[in-house]
């Protein structure tokens, strides 16, 4: 059994309000076409009790790629774009008013051979003003390309872990996830959704 994630305080991330006290794990479904998704980047996003926590909704013809996260009522929280001419994929989480928010700065993969098998690893670091703080912090993803499993940390302590489900029907005909998102207790949510998000847009690239 996998030990429960330990809780932070000061709580970590750029919006407090989205910040629980309890672990929290996201369903995050990704929407295809044939969801009603017009661009197939929008992402639902909810807990494992069906209890919607954000919404992430891609922008149409957007040179960067641009999604929108929002509050359940419609409230914009910030956008998420790639980084235009970075060396290794990266994004940035912007204001409504385009003030930047946080980074995710993309590393190169690198190949690893055990056993005679190949397995690409995915890494990235996430560099922001910690809202409960305002202090700058650096979170470090490191990600499977295989199985697109990753864990979010902090100088080593674990924030977030990220787990694909297993392949259904739809998920190959379609070729979108479902990801599940277990958040230490003081974690911004929605920041943990938008580093997920990223971690699929890697890969998907791949």
């Amino acid at each position: 059994m996998t030990a429960p994630l330990q809780p932070f305080n000061p709580p970590v991330g750029i919006l407090s309000n989205f910040c629980q006290p309890h672990p929290v794990t996201l369903k995050m479904k990704e929407k295809g076409m044939f969801s009603g998704s017009i661009t197939g980047d929008d992402f639902s996003i909810t807990d494992v009790n069906g209890r919607e926590v954000c919404k992430c909704k891609g922008k149409v013809m957007s040179i960067s790629a641009r999604k929108i996260f929002t509050d359940p009522s419609g409230r914009e929280l910030f956008h998420l774009k790639n980084k235009l001419l970075a060396l290794a994929k990266s994004f940035i989480g912007e204001s409504p008013d385009g003030k930047q928010l946080f980074e995710v700065k993309g590393k190169f993969s690198r190949l690893a051979i055990d056993k005679l098998l190949a397995v690409l690893s995915s890494k990235s670091t996430i560099s922001f003003i910690n809202a409960s703080t305002n202090q700058s912090m650096t979170l470090d993803l490191k990600g499977d390309w295989l199985d697109r499993s990753a864990e979010v940390t902090l100088q080593g302590r674990p924030v977030a872990t990220i787990s694909r489900s297993f392949l259904n029907f739809g998920q190959l005909v379609s070729d979108k996830q479902t990801y599940y998102v277990n958040c230490a207790p003081g974690v911004d949510l929605v920041l943990m959704a938008a580093i997920c998000v990223c971690l699929d847009e890697r890969e998907n690239d791949k």
